[in-house]
């Protein structure tokens, strides 16, 4: 059984948020929802200032506490590390949202039709598209997955559901990568089995010191940063990046 993680180089990440992108593309995504999120911090004083960038999907914690908290076992964790959402059990209480201290949870309020960025019906947009409109449904989002054979990608575009990141677990069981890491131009952002000393996370682990995100929480996350913005646990930069997840 594969223990799949993701590794995000910071020293290679440009800020660019193709990654942003490609998720919104690969998953139909919402308006206003972004299962992958790229930060931007700003440091120093002019002229001596430095931004850099840190991309944000779910952590896919080994103790995930928003699968704690789920009522109806809705939530739960893969048996290779990935953290799904069943949208046939969700009940939509939201304590998985509450509970998840990276702020990786969105809620669809409307229905999917109702929820697009554009009105496709507008006279002006119809005159661009001809009258065709996207799909926000693709189907291999439906399907279960898994050992468990249950539903994991995400809300399944369902009113009332919770959905988040899933590592692209449609892409990953074809052997694919991620979306995000398919499409990163920078190669910031890998993906792999942790068991196989080949992988392409492996081996970055193997080269470079490795952080994770408020790993102090005992949430024990999949995702693991490498580069030179290590923050200290006590440091300013790490206060910032809790105020904003």
């Amino acid at each position: 059984m594969p223990r799949y993680a993701m590794v995000i180089d910071l020293d290679r990440c440009m800020g660019c948020r193709a990654c942003m992108e490609a998720c919104k593309v690969e998953n139909n995504t919402p308006t206003a929802a972004f299962w992958m999120y790229v930060f931007r911090f700003e440091e120093g004083e002019y002229p001596n200032t430095h931004i850099w960038f840190m991309p944000r999907p779910c952590m896919h914690c080994d103790n995930p506490p928003c699968a704690k908290v789920c009522p109806v076992g809705a939530r739960y964790k893969r048996e290779d590390g990935l953290v799904a959402t069943d949208w046939d059990r969700c009940i939509g209480c939201r304590y998985c949202e509450v509970a998840c201290p990276y702020g990786v949870n969105y809620f669809n309020w409307k229905e999917p039709v109702r929820n697009y960025y554009l009105d496709w019906g507008d006279r002006d947009v119809r005159r661009v598209t001809n009258g065709r409109t996207p799909p926000y449904r693709n189907p291999d989002l439906d399907r279960p997955y898994g050992e468990e054979k249950r539903r994991v990608a995400g809300g399944g575009r369902l009113k009332g559901v919770v959905e988040k990141c899933t590592f692209c677990v449609q892409r990953v069981e074809e052997g694919l990568q991620p979306a995000c890491v398919a499409n990163c131009p920078a190669f910031a952002l890998h993906f792999g089995d942790l068991e196989d000393p080949q992988s392409s996370v492996s081996q970055v682990l193997g080269r470079k010191h490795s952080w994770r995100l408020l790993e102090e929480l005992g949430t024990e996350p999949r995702v693991y940063y490498v580069g030179a913005h290590s923050p200290h646990p006590e440091s300013r930069q790490i206060e910032e990046v809790k105020a904003r997840v």
